[in-house]
């Protein structure tokens, strides 16, 4: 695991890469030194398959070079080895063409970061050894392994800790650490003929005391598995469609991949023209919140130092902010936000996934999409399905074989509610969401 004086020694790194490139004839520098271990440890029908243990390090470093650019990288961070990576990497930088938009943030948007505690280190989970791995792999696994009609079952524990440091010629220095464990587990059952209906479910966080309980994961994914036992291809039918909350971040995801600068910059968006022009529901608030303790997404600073501070992304029917790096918001003329998102976090409404069934009478309920494409451009999807027909206000038969197709900001125009219930293992925030008048093509 990493120590508190790893994180110092990838500052020292970081800062050190930084003059050696300066001194190699690089007008400015931006060096990322980062260190990671990890270890999964894997079950399959009761017996250990794997137990993996992996370690890396790694620094990279924008070079800036008489108008040129480009990055660089190496896993050998000593003193020797890394010069002489420096003078070849600036030498290389400086045969490339010039690209006027390339320089580093302007050093005011480093300022103003948060004091925040993230909470993103469990300074206990060190003590996760691969026997406790092992126990927790096997309290899954005792829930879905031998159970009638179980073809295969596989449990998995992952966990590790990560470490970075950046530091730049014009004045940034900064450094991260973060710790992460989850459970998942999978279950295939014998169904009618060749079927192999499947089932799996599991959870990520910082910290392992935030873990569901490891028989519940076992027992839900061997819950999901037999929710699909006798699926049928389903209609061709206009209903409403309620999506999961685990399933629903397929979908917001297509609507926000536009959103992003260089989408915009090279026409490549459906947001283009639209931006704080009411083109979607009301229902959908979504916010990028950064700085929230123990969640998977947060940050003090992005990848390029800007400080992190909550941004809103879609409010009153409108995008109200692109995400924007430094590079493509010199080219679009705009001041840059972030490159990336942190922590997506959708407003909650009210009601959970029974009530909002029974609400919508009948319908689809998805709970996974299979394949399926969007076009970033004119805003087109199709979809691939797996889920349950609505009937009398309650999940029915299940069903697959279907498709959803349409416009996304149609599709996103029809959302009348959002629950009560966000699933957040994860960097997405989403509750259950409930969209109108919905095309699906099945029988």
């Amino acid at each position: 695991m990493l120590e508190l004086d790893d994180v110092k020694a990838l500052s020292e790194r970081a800062a050190a890469a930084v003059e050696m490139a300066k001194k190699a004839g690089a007008d400015h520098a931006w060096a990322s030194a980062g260190t990671s271990r990890s270890t999964e440890c894997h079950v399959r029908d009761g017996a250990l398959e794997k137990m993996q243990h992996s370690h890396s390090r790694r620094l990279s470093v924008d070079l800036y070079v008489d108008g040129r650019y480009f990055n660089h990288t190496t896993s050998d961070l000593r003193d020797g080895p890394l010069r002489e990576f420096m003078a070849e990497a600036v030498a290389l930088t400086g045969a490339l063409e010039p690209d006027p938009h390339r320089a580093l943030p302007d050093p005011a948007l480093y300022k103003g970061r948060a004091s925040v505690d993230l909470q993103a280190v469990d300074g206990g989970l060190a003590s996760l050894d691969n026997e406790g791995r092992l126990a927790l792999c096997h309290a899954m696994d005792g829930r879905m392994s031998g159970k009638t009609d179980v073809i295969s079952a596989s449990s998995t524990v992952f966990d590790g800790r990560f470490g970075s440091a950046q530091a730049s010629s014009n004045g940034f220095s900064g450094a991260h650490e973060s710790t992460f464990v989850g459970t998942y587990g999978n279950v295939t059952l014998q169904g009618e003929g060749d079927r192999r209906p499947e089932g799996g479910m599991g959870v990520g966080a910082r910290h392992r005391g935030d873990l569901l309980d490891p028989q519940w994961i076992g027992d839900e994914a061997l819950r999901r598995a037999k929710a699909r036992l006798g699926s049928r291809k389903g209609p061709t039918i206009t209903t409403t469609l309620v999506v999961d909350r685990m399933a629903a971040g397929r979908l917001l995801y297509s609507l926000m991949a536009p959103a992003r600068g260089w989408s915009v910059q090279q026409g490549r968006s459906l947001w283009a023209d639209k931006i704080d022009k009411a083109a979607i529901s009301k229902v959908l608030t979504l916010v990028d919140q950064p700085l929230l303790p123990r969640a998977m997404g947060s940050r003090l600073f992005d990848g390029e130092g800007i400080a992190a501070k909550p941004m809103t992304v879609f409010e009153g029917g409108a995008l109200r902010n692109l995400f924007l790096d430094t590079y493509y918001a010199r080219k679009l003329g705009k001041t840059p936000t972030s490159g990336g998102s942190s922590n997506l976090v959708v407003t909650p409404g009210e009601g959970d996934l029974d009530s909002l069934v029974a609400d919508a009478g009948k319908g689809v309920y998805v709970t996974s999409w299979l394949g399926g494409n969007s076009d970033a451009t004119s805003g087109e999807f199709s979809l691939g399905l797996r889920g349950h027909l609505i009937e009398g206000g309650k999940i029915g038969a299940p069903v697959g074989e279907m498709n959803v197709t349409g416009n996304l900001l149609d599709l996103f125009s029809r959302l009348s509610k959002v629950g009560g219930d966000p699933w957040t293992y994860g960097s997405l925030h989403i509750p259950t969401m409930v969209f109108e008048d919905v095309s699906f093509s099945g029988e």
